[in-house]
């Protein structure tokens, strides 16, 4: 309760799913929404097929959020899904801070979203060349210049590095994603 003595009001968070929909764990997105619904959060919508998850929830945090999700995930799945959630206001500005939007070709660009603290550590600027990273807040921008599938540049380069679960989003989804978000976060 607020000091007024108003329940907290509702926010609007973007779950992401690692690994969901690749190398033979699959998840239906009609099956993701109904678990998110049971747990109890609203206005659920999913984006393409890859575990993407707009849905506003009461007086909760996204650690509380994430861990709910990937426990329902396992219980009714049989998944071990990491998931990293973000408020609406976060994927704004990762979308404002984009240190790459000078470039021209957007479809090179992506996003590697990490769980937790990272641990700190350096990692050489020139680690992955032709490919280029910009740590953020809680974000790798990935400048992949070959395409992400060539580039060392992974979230699993990054979980090994940083000792957290990572997942990456290229920029199209990273701006849709935020602009439901956005839509949802102006509604309630």
């Amino acid at each position: 309760m607020t000091a007024a003595g108003t329940a907290p009001a509702a926010g609007v968070f973007v779950a992401l799913l690692r690994g969901v929909n690749v190398g033979g764990r699959t998840l239906a997105m009609a099956d993701l929404r109904t678990i998110c619904t049971d747990l109890g959060y609203g206005e659920v919508a999913t984006y393409i097929q890859s575990g993407n998850v707009v849905l506003r929830a009461g007086a909760v945090g996204a650690g509380d959020i994430a861990r709910d999700l990937a426990d329902a995930i396992r219980d009714r799945a049989g998944m071990q899904v990491a998931v990293i959630v973000r408020e609406a206001h976060e994927l704004r500005a990762v979308r404002e801070a984009n240190p790459f939007a000078d470039r021209e070709d957007e479809r090179r660009l992506y996003v590697t979203f990490l769980a937790g603290h990272a641990r700190n550590v350096e990692i050489p600027a020139d680690a992955g060349p032709p490919d280029e990273f910009v740590p953020g807040d809680g974000v790798v921008y990935v400048w992949c210049a070959g395409g992400y599938g060539r580039t060392i540049l992974s979230n699993q380069f990054f979980e090994r590095r940083l000792g957290v679960s990572a997942t990456t989003r290229n920029w199209r989804t990273v701006s849709r994603l935020a602009e439901m978000a956005a839509s949802l976060d102006t509604v309630g």
